[in-house]
């Protein structure tokens, strides 16, 4: 669906609080209080009752839109923009487009969904062969930075980031200049350091136990043999590593171009959001127009009542 059949469909405020309404209808409601799944829409006060006990849930309660006073439509043509762009958008150009005066009620709306989406993908792990490296993004932090000139690991300019690509090998003879791998999904977790513990704390949660990962020389990544069925381990020359490791390196290759064409001075604190958001496109990266069916699902789900952040 473009743009213009989108805004004739869901032209004005109650046409998108229907939609919300429809999807949570839907999904089901569940009381916050007695935990009955039974309800009925209360038009007097466009509420859910509880056919049991009678509590009353709201139409934002327990969704991403809780505790928000930004209008429905404002919410509903976010997640269109941000399903149906495919590199993105910022919160000063969501902030124009949609005409609002003010700048952090639309930060934080983007921050919420992206957490959104980290919450969805984080109930799948990744198995089969997987690609996995350490990378560096370049943040600001409020910390001061005591050795300007410092780079790579040790500096507080840069935030440490795992990435993980799960890959397939392709059949027969690859291609002159393709990859001899295809690429299938790709998770990406903020890193405090590159110590084994860590490495071995993020692979588990993430990856299947009974997966083959394949990794550079890095130190941090000798231990991982204690958390997977097989380690494939290599020393690789700098200029060698985006060819045994194709898909990890494009996939940070991607993400840094994004984000430099997109947004500006990324905070630490919340550089895991927008990686979130990359990971999620990227992995329904074929889901078409059912990708926003997908991220109103999500946002709609009972499962933030009164403990969402978007970290």
């Amino acid at each position: 669906m473009n743009l213009l059949n989108f805004a004739k469909q869901y032209p004005d405020e109650e046409s998108c609080k229907l939609l919300v309404r429809n999807y949570r209808e839907k999904e089901g409601v569940i009381c916050r209080k007695c935990g009955s799944k039974e309800h009925y829409w209360n038009t007097g006060v466009d509420s859910f009752d509880c056919k049991h006990c009678g509590t009353r849930t709201t139409l934002r309660s327990g969704t991403v839109m809780e505790s928000s006073k930004l209008p429905y439509h404002y919410w509903i043509y976010s997640i269109f923009l941000i399903t149906m762009t495919k590199k993105g958008i910022s919160a000063l150009e969501l902030q124009r487009q949609l005409g609002h005066k003010r700048y952090e009620p639309i930060w934080a709306m983007l921050h919420k969904l992206r957490a959104v989406m980290g919450q969805r993908d984080e109930k799948y792990t990744l198995d089969g062969i997987i690609e996995l490296d350490d990378a560096f993004y370049k943040t600001h932090t409020d910390e001061p930075e005591d050795d300007k000139s410092k780079r790579g690991r040790g500096s507080k300019r840069q935030s440490k980031v795992l990435v993980m690509s799960k890959t397939d090998p392709k059949q027969g003879r690859p291609k002159k200049h393709k990859k001899s791998s295809a690429f299938r999904y790709v998770k990406m977790v903020v890193i405090p350091d590159s110590s084994s513990e860590i490495m071995n704390k993020e692979t588990k949660a993430n990856i299947s136990k009974r997966s083959t990962v394949k990794t550079d020389g890095w130190r941090g990544f000798r231990r991982i043999k204690d958390v997977v069925n097989k380690h494939i381990c290599k020393v690789i020359p700098p200029k060698e590593a985006s060819k045994v490791l194709p898909w990890v390196h494009t996939m940070i290759a991607n993400t840094k171009r994004n984000f430099l064409g997109i947004h500006h001075n990324i905070k630490d604190t919340y550089l895991q959001n927008y990686l979130d958001e990359f990971c999620y496109k990227t992995n329904r990266r074929y889901f078409g127009e059912n990708l926003f069916d997908r991220l109103m699902v999500a946002a709609v789900e009972n499962t933030f009542y009164g403990k969402f952040s978007y970290k």
